[in-house]
């Protein structure tokens, strides 16, 4: 079997070695990593959003309201709900 690092005649092979392809591929799965890595975050954020409560105040037409942080009828900052009160929506909703 022909060895990959030579060419006939004993001549070193045109283009990159295979040290510099390894060393290309070596920083491209880096990136990969890292993007992957990014996209985890970036989902554990949206879950953790999901499981929030945003309070739509009171209006002259309507009662306070509680929503999921991930409904979206309701856009609005996601604020935090105090721990005695999440899961017990109607004393959250009731505070004024």
């Amino acid at each position: 079997m022909p060895d990959n690092d030579t060419r006939e005649g004993g001549q070193p092979p045109e283009g990159p070695s295979l040290l510099e392809k390894n060393r290309v591929l070596e920083e491209w799965l880096r990136w990969q990593l890292g993007q992957v890595q990014k996209r985890i975050r970036d989902l554990e954020e949206q879950e953790r959003a999901a499981q929030r409560w945003k309070i739509q105040p009171k209006t002259p037409t309507s009662p306070a309201l509680l929503h999921r942080g991930d409904c979206g009828l309701y856009q609005a900052q996601i604020g935090g709900v105090p721990a005695r009160c999440r899961d017990r929506p109607g004393v959250a909703a009731a505070r004024p």
